[in-house]
């Protein structure tokens, strides 16, 4: 539709058009102008007329394409359709002097005062807008990791920016279409009235006095019917990029703060009727609108004094419903937040160069690709109880870990956990306990070119906050992650959900199942296999620890996967084949062998010590320390080692793929087994 219209408009400007037809379509572009004046008028704020620049692009177009139309029927007939020559007949009493110099006014106001003003603050209005974008693209980023919105709220602000930048660089070129409209609209009636005199006096044989009469009388009532609508569009233009944001249109607006001062409206009200006694001057008029406006003053106080005691009655909460309030403030418990030092605070403060609000995001984002939870808002509040440089990363109101880093300093760490010698100050990487040295820049440098890794005090803080969440991510995966998690997946695969959930298992068994696949650090994001494979397997157990194995060999392709090397190899421990037998008679006929296995204490340490030692030699050999069992035992032997070497690695061999290769690093086992 819109394109028919804009071709329509062209066509004006080729096809003559029947004086009818003229006269319908200036009425429409008067319509069109009042509609556009009035809008911003009820807009709460310029964003909600956003298309203003565009539509000023049409409706200037098709205001010179009825110039054009119109010049052609007056220097071709002679008559240019009723609402021209009403305009330039009753309007200007069919006197063509005073219809230039109405005509010559319209045009100073439109192209000196209201176009060069209203272009002007489009210009430093887009100025600005386009400088402040990275300060509130950084504001939103700091409410999104302090909790204060959430990821649909941050989206939404960030659109909102970007729309308000390219609106009011918009209009910063759309001011430009009114400026030229004006000076078309000059040279248009000058040409009109020369081409005029030159028509008449050449071609019809008439006077100088009556071609001017003639065509001059048309031509300024074209001008006006023009210059009239251009009027309204650069009015609405002002009124668009003056018009500041709030909660009321700009008539609620106006009248609430032109009214807000009472005295104002007496003391002018006072200066109005004493001008209407000066001998001299009409006193009818001066009497009666200062009378007006003192009034106004009075109602005004009458309404502001009447506000004010409902807002004091209001303002007087009643004590016990605000001390519940508070008490209840302190029953929440965040999810994840970080407690710094004083010192510290510069490092989440963008003004001061901190990144640290960054990186959460980017923590954030990494965790949700590798391990296929949302990690809630993490809260940053500063704690004056912590040493200046101390921080405490803490999950659902526990402590988890701390640490302390020097702002203004670089730690260093040894290369393969050397502990070479540095100058620096000597300490412990707070997040794998690594000896490290604090430096400054200069000292930074060098070790750089000693092939030292060194970090900023932020990258260290944000490294020891990514290990922590990977490390407690099923503590954070509540019934309602996972929820959210079924519901987003629910918009894909809504078969396998509504077949599950609540027909066959609850969220809180598959939270459980969940839970323990993070707690050993195998990823969730292949949750379609994983819901299938419940699907599957929930008719025959509810237990989640049954359900857990089953669905640990579905994904075993993604388990094999994170612990192959770069030649598709494994290298692991294993259990040796009596151990194994003897662990297989403890879970005979289901039974539970309990945390001990039905080892001795002797028997127990053995175990313990000789699965360290495999570790190391794992460690030492570039690999991930890494048991291997059999199926139905594999949970068994995890919860054995977990409270003594929790770094272990505990897998089954039908959670690997068929072709991958398996290097045994040696297995372990027991002398006796009476």
């Amino acid at each position: 539709m819109l394109a028919i219209a804009v071709v329509a408009i062209i066509m004006f400007m080729i096809i003559p058009l029947p004086s009818f037809m003229l006269d319908f379509l200036l009425a429409v572009n008067i319509a069109a102008s009042l509609m556009i004046l009035l809008v911003p008028m009820y807009a709460i704020k310029p964003l909600e007329f956003s298309v203003f620049p565009g539509v000023l692009l049409l409706v200037t177009l098709f205001r010179l394409s009825l110039n054009v139309a119109s010049t052609r029927l007056i220097l071709g007939e002679g008559y240019a359709g009723e609402v021209i020559a009403a305009f330039g007949g009753f309007i200007v009493g069919g006197n063509y002097v005073v219809g230039v110099v109405i005509f010559i006014i319209l045009v100073v106001i439109n192209f000196v005062v209201i176009t060069k003003g209203s272009g002007r603050i489009a210009e430093v209005a887009a100025r600005f807008t386009l400088d402040a974008m990275p300060g509130k693209q950084m504001a939103i980023d700091a409410d999104l990791n302090t909790g204060i919105i959430d990821e649909k709220e941050a989206r939404e602000r960030r659109a909102e920016i970007r729309k308000e930048a390219d609106f009011y660089g918009a209009m910063d070129g759309a001011s430009k279409f009114v400026r030229g409209d004006a000076m078309a609209g000059i040279l248009i009636t000058v040409i009109n009235i020369i081409g005029g005199l030159i028509i008449g006096m050449v071609q019809l044989n008439m006077s100088a006095t009556e071609a001017l009469t003639t065509y001059t009388i048309l031509t300024v009532g074209d001008g006006l019917v023009s210059q009239i609508p251009a009027l309204l569009i650069s009015t609405s233009a002002g009124m668009i990029v003056t018009r500041s944001t709030s909660e009321e249109n700009l008539a609620k607006t106006l009248s609430s703060q032109l009214f807000s001062k009472p005295r104002a409206s007496y003391l002018t009200g006072g200066v109005l009727i004493t001008m209407g006694i000066i001998p001299g001057l009409p006193a009818l008029p001066f009497l009666v609108l200062g009378g007006v406006i003192a009034g106004i003053g009075y109602v005004s106080e009458s309404i502001i004094s009447e506000t004010s005691k409902e807002e004091s009655v209001e303002e007087e909460p009643p004590p016990e419903p605000s001390q519940k309030e508070v008490i209840e403030s302190y029953l929440h418990v965040d999810p994840l937040e970080i407690e710094i030092g004083y010192s510290l605070i510069p490092m989440i403060d963008v003004n001061q160069g901190g990144d640290l609000l960054d990186s959460i995001t980017m923590i954030r984002k990494q965790i949700a690709q590798e391990l296929g939870i949302v990690v809630p808002a993490i809260r940053i509040r500063d704690n004056v109880q912590l040493q200046a440089s101390e921080y405490v990363i803490k999950i659902k109101g526990n402590e988890i870990a701390s640490g302390e880093v020097m702002t203004g300093y670089y730690l260093a760490l040894t290369p393969d956990g050397e502990d070479e010698a540095l100058e620096g100050i000597k300490t412990l990487d707070p997040t794998y306990k690594m000896p490290a040295y604090w430096l400054n820049q200069e000292q930074k440098e060098k070790a750089e070119l000693k092939g030292y890794a060194v970090v900023d005090a932020s990258a260290v803080v944000s490294t020891h906050l990514m290990e922590v969440i990977k490390r407690n991510a099923y503590k954070i995966l509540d019934r309602q992650a996972v929820q959210n998690l079924l519901d987003k997946f629910k918009e894909e695969h809504s078969a396998v959900v509504e077949e599950l959930v609540p027909n066959l298992v609850t969220v809180g068994t598959i939270q459980n199942v969940l839970r323990n696949l993070l707690k050993e650090n195998i990823p969730i994001r292949d949750l379609s296999t994983i819901l299938e494979e419940l699907a599957d397997r929930v008719p025959l157990t509810k237990d989640p620890e049954l359900l857990t194995e089953y669905v640990r060999v579905a994904i075993s392709e993604s388990i094999t996967n994170l612990y192959k090397n770069e030649q598709s190899e494994i290298h692991a421990m294993t259990l040796d084949a009596r151990l194994e037998e003897f662990l297989l008679k403890q879970t005979a006929g289901g039974k539970q062998p309990g945390a001990n296995l039905g080892l001795s204490p002797d028997s127990m340490n053995e175990l313990y010590q000789q699965a360290n030692d495999k570790k190391q030699e794992l460690l030492l050999s570039g690999s991930k320390p890494l048991l291997i069992t059999g199926p139905i035992v594999r949970r068994f032997v995890k919860k054995f080692f977990e409270p003594v070497i929790p770094e272990l690695h505990v897998l089954s061999i039908s959670e690997l793929l068929p072709n991958i290769v398996v290097n045994t690093m040696g297995s372990i086992g027991l002398l006796s087994y009476d």
